[in-house]
């Protein structure tokens, strides 16, 4: 299917110029039919640039916001209005108003969407020499940051050429956010629904070096990267609060034990049952809160078990291991203390990566289309 009277533009802009009426015409002579151009506040001196596209272009449908609230804000304003008002709507395309998406690009992005029905990703090549320096290292600490600590592969993660799906639309309207973390939002929220993307690649486009942008360096920085640790966050509590009931349980079984055995059976009772329980204290704590995965229990945790017996063998070859090879004497504690803090870091965040990406991974498909 091939029908584009059925796709809906989202064009969010805030104190727009002239490039706003080229992206407008532009999209119209591609062959657009509906255009949902979202005022985010913009100040009355800028007010002409939208009034004057919607009465020039029957196709433009345009929303108004008071007040600035935000890309986030104006996209989901924009994606509401789409699901009360285009019932029949197979989709939307999300494009920026500076004129740095191609028209043909954002006809290439929504007739991949209507071939196979997943969210597609208009991606750059942030190799080019054209590309600002802020971008091309924002963008490549950024998709590392998502492999890493969200297990996602995507090339682009600031990309505002998106074309979505109606029936992701729903999902996307309920995400938190109303600022450019918005769209690191939709992202997240891909996996953890197992909504399927692709990506598709566009023209890498800078109009003076992007001055015209409305994000904000260090402020709308923060926003998107304390999202992308959020999941490392919640897991470095889950390790603290784990810890705490292994050794609250050993503590209390020892105390429950002492008059009634001694030796090794006063050690050992409570070691292993304290680990038996605050492991899958820790199992159920990373299934449902850090990486909320919805897969088989029974699978995830004989994986989590496959990794955390090897995970324990390597530690004691890697502390224990070194000490003996490397002849750290126990006088040595302030160069072993520094040994097992360095092997432990190594391993808690190697644990992570497993645990995200095998242990409780989310079947997500992602298609690269030339």
């Amino acid at each position: 299917m091939n029908d584009l009277t059925k796709v809906s533009v989202v064009l969010p802009s805030l104190d727009p110029d002239e490039k706003l009426t080229v992206v407008i015409e532009g999209l119209i002579q591609t062959g657009f039919t509906d255009i949902i151009l979202v005022n985010d506040g913009s100040k009355p001196e800028n007010l002409h640039f939208f009034e004057e596209a919607a009465a020039r272009h029957r196709e433009i449908h345009l929303l108004h916001h008071p007040v600035n609230r935000g890309k986030g804000a104006a996209l989901k304003t924009a994606f509401s209005w789409f699901l009360e008002n285009r019932p029949q709507g197979l989709g939307v395309v999300t494009v920026d108003g500076d004129n740095q998406h191609s028209p043909e690009d954002t006809l290439a992005c929504a007739r991949q969407m209507l071939k196979n029905g997943d969210v597609v990703l208009g991606v750059r090549d942030f190799g080019l020499p054209q590309v600002p320096f802020r971008s091309r290292c924002g963008n490549r600490i950024t998709s590392a940051v998502f492999k890493i600590f969200c297990g996602m592969n995507i090339s682009d993660t600031q990309t505002g050429l998106r074309a979505i799906p109606a029936s992701a639309l729903s999902v996307f309207v309920k995400v938190g956010g109303d600022r450019f973390e918005y769209e690191t939002n939709m992202l997240l929220s891909m996996k953890e629904h197992n909504i399927p993307f692709e990506e598709v690649k566009c023209r890498t486009i800078y109009i003076e070096e992007n001055k015209s942008s409305h994000f904000r360096v260090f402020r709308d920085s923060w926003r998107i990267y304390k999202l992308l640790l959020a999941h490392f966050f919640r897991y470095t509590l889950s390790s603290l609060f784990s810890a705490v009931v292994d050794e609250g349980l050993f503590t209390l079984l020892s105390w429950l034990l002492r008059g009634s055995m001694t030796g090794l059976l006063l050690t050992a009772i409570p070691t292993v049952t304290a680990r038996i329980i605050s492991s899958l204290f820790n199992f159920f704590m990373n299934k449902r809160l850090v990486f909320r995965s919805k897969g088989n229990t029974g699978k995830s945790m004989a994986r989590y078990y496959m990794l955390a017996v090897p995970q324990l063998l390597l530690q004691l070859l890697l502390t224990h291991g070194a000490f003996l090879l490397f002849g750290i004497g126990e006088e040595k504690t302030g160069l072993r203390a520094l040994v097992y803090a360095v092997v432990m870091t190594v391993l808690f965040v190697v644990s992570f990566v497993i645990q995200q990406r095998w242990v409780f991974r989310t079947q997500q498909t992602l298609r690269e289309v030339d």
